[in-house]
């Protein structure tokens, strides 16, 4: 007779109202089920697709777990069947158990990827990824326990980012931030306990080291300004380095979206891509070139003033993050060529813009100004961020100092 299986919501309540959720084993009319150990609010169960529902706040973790469940149980159901095994539903489901004991660690990381996918996420997204893949890789499979990520693993790891990988500190750090919130995560299900959780002061300490800022001098960019004889290609290049910068470093994804209907009664308005914020801009002087410089293209109010978004899908959030990351290598390249025909020895990126305005600020702008040009929610990251380039205070220290 056939057997089948398939995910379920059972019936029957706990004490505190919820249902369990299960995989359920059917052979000769008969079933079994096999609980996962989680329960929901009936509110949360979508009958008609057999998952929880999105408005659940674990629903991408659960309907995953569920999901991995029932692929390892179709397939030790046909591993049964292949060897001609004519057994009961209920000695299925304990053949099935057998080797469903725990979750992985890759389970667990694709329903985090596809969370943040699903939320439009995609710089996070794909960092994330490449930091997951390295600890899989490290491993050298996809069956990685949680149990198994204890502090000998994690240092080993880390030694091997080093080696194999010649990541910075910074970078390890990223690394283990990763396997922190899916442990956490993991945690919560009910996968691990606690007590093996590797980090803490006393095991595997999270600490990011001081990242270090560069900014370009009034010099520097006064150079990257008064440069002659650029190809097309750098010339545009120039234009929006200096648009961003001009404009206290706005991002270059916000740069890119910008467009001509955003420009009105000699202000720019536009809503940053980071946080959703309203911002208003005057226009400075220095920038009315540029922008006639680009209305040659203009053909409609709504066009953008830079072209590189003109063929994405916009109402695809992937594929404008992927042209705007294009287009971002893209100037970077040619920031580099326009570096090297200015004498500039610094690494020159299109971030670099906003690192070049904070430099030149210095501490010449009140904190509280500069956190409206930044747009930072919370003073104090303007502070730390500024940090980076407030040195007068400590030169004229060590010259009281030593010039004795």
């Amino acid at each position: 007779m056939a057997s089948n299986t398939k995910i379920t919501l059972r019936k029957k309540p706990n004490k505190d109202g919820l249902y369990p959720l299960a995989v359920r084993i059917t052979k000769n009319r008969k079933s079994n089920y096999m609980y996962i150990g989680h329960y929901i609010d009936i509110k949360y169960w979508d009958k008609r697709n057999m998952a929880v529902r999105k408005s659940h706040p674990n629903a991408d973790l659960l309907n995953t777990l569920l999901l991995s469940k029932l692929t390892e149980a179709n397939k030790t159901l046909l591993e049964l069947q292949s060897d001609n095994q004519d057994i009961s539903s209920s000695q299925i489901k304990k053949e099935i158990t057998s080797t469903l004991a725990f979750t992985t660690f890759s389970e667990i990381a694709d329903a985090y990827l596809k969370e943040l996918e699903n939320n439009s996420k995609f710089t996070r997204f794909f960092s994330d990824k490449v930091r997951i893949n390295h600890l899989l890789n490290f491993y050298g499979s996809k069956r990685l326990m949680f149990q198994e990520i204890n502090e000998g693993f994690l240092r080993r790891f880390q030694s091997h980012l080093r080696s194999n990988h010649n990541l910075s500190e910074r970078s390890i750090v990223n690394n283990l931030v990763v396997i922190r919130t899916l442990f956490n995560r993991a945690i919560k299900l009910g996968i691990v306990d606690q007590k093996n959780y590797p980090f803490g002061a006393d095991k595997i300490r999270i600490k990011f080291p001081e990242a270090e800022k560069v900014g370009l001098t009034i010099e520097e960019v006064q150079k990257i300004e008064n440069l002659e004889n650029l190809s097309k290609q750098e010339l545009h290049t120039r234009n929006v380095w200096l648009f961003s910068f001009y404009l206290a470093g706005i991002r270059i994804g916000d740069v890119l979206k910008i467009r001509w209907s955003d420009i009105y009664e000699n202000r720019i308005h536009y809503r940053m891509n980071k946080n959703s914020k309203l911002v208003s801009l005057k226009l400075p002087d220095k920038l009315i070139p540029i922008l006639e410089s680009c209305r040659v293209r203009k053909k409609y109010s709504n066009d953008f003033v830079f072209p590189e978004l003109e063929k994405a899908d916009l109402k695809n959030d992937k594929d404008v993050y992927a042209k705007t990351n294009t287009a971002t290598k893209k100037f970077n390249k040619y920031l580099k060529k326009i570096a090297i025909k200015a004498k500039i020895d610094k690494k020159v990126t299109m971030h670099i813009a906003r690192h070049s305005f904070g430099n030149i600020a210095g501490d010449r702008i009140p904190v509280q100004m500069l956190q409206k040009l930044y747009r930072h929610s919370s003073i104090t990251t303007t502070m730390q961020y500024q940090s980076n380039f407030i040195n007068k205070e400590t030169d004229k220290a060590l010259d009281d100092v030593v010039n004795f």
